[in-house]
């Protein structure tokens, strides 16, 4: 009678079937190492635990890391974007700006080109924040082709959001006021990617229609309830 050894479970069966594998064969069917994903995730990984705790501003106040994931996949996808340093500087532009993390450590994690990246985009939060937009504008053409780019998708993930999921307590003149802001400082990173800008047009002018749009259906409502008494603007934001 043969002497059958019972195998007690998957992960036995699987130690045991391994074992019969010779070692070169295992190395060659092993899949390589991408040094490349390994750099993206690792950034990634670090981007999510900084955030963690952020919400977006939208009504629907959705994670933070999504904002990042977005605006490297746009890169990606429509910016036809392969450097990985860029890539790894889009997924951590916040950081500096909006988490505790400092430039050093961004050097010491990421190297010297990913932390001048994101230095290149991030705003200085010590100064006030209409300083900080003017300071948005007037740096643009001055940014490196690299930065300018992580910029351009910065900015037209923002308009996304500000379309389809903006905060509640945004009027649409503010809207339409950031709107125009934005459109300032994209016209200093131009020249750098065109099917970023194209799709930066695109979403510019989806939402301003759509924004114009809203403003004339309520106007028009509202003069049919009450033609005397036109409706009243709401006021800016400080």
């Amino acid at each position: 009678m043969n002497d059958v050894r019972p195998v007690d479970s998957d992960e036995e069966f699987d130690k045991e079937a391994a074992s019969t594998v010779p070692r070169e064969q295992e190395s060659a069917d092993s899949p390589p190492v991408c040094d490349d994903h390994a750099r993206l995730f690792a950034a990634l990984h670090f981007a999510a635990d900084k955030h963690r705790d952020q919400r977006r501003k939208g009504e629907c106040a959705s994670p933070y890391i999504n904002h990042p994931i977005e605006v490297v996949e746009l890169l990606v996808r429509v910016g036809g974007v392969t450097d990985v340093a860029l890539l790894q500087a889009a997924i951590l532009h916040d950081t500096l700006e909006d988490t505790e993390t400092s430039a050093q450590e961004l050097e010491t994690r990421f190297g010297s080109t990913v932390r001048r990246l994101v230095e290149e985009v991030s705003d200085d939060k010590t100064l006030p924040k209409e300083q900080r937009k003017l300071l948005q504008m007037a740096h643009a053409p001055t940014l490196s082709r690299e930065a300018r780019q992580i910029k351009l998708a910065d900015k037209i993930c923002n308009l996304r959001d500000l379309t389809n999921r903006p905060p509640s307590d945004w009027s649409a003149e503010r809207r339409i006021a950031y709107l125009d802001w934005s459109e300032q400082v994209v016209a200093g990173c131009r020249g750098v990617n065109v099917r970023l800008e194209r799709e930066f047009d695109e979403a510019h002018t989806e939402a301003l229609a759509r924004l114009r749009g809203r403003n004339t259906s309520v106007k028009t409502q509202a003069a049919k309830t009450d033609p005397v008494s036109p409706l009243p603007l709401p006021e800016l934001p400080p």
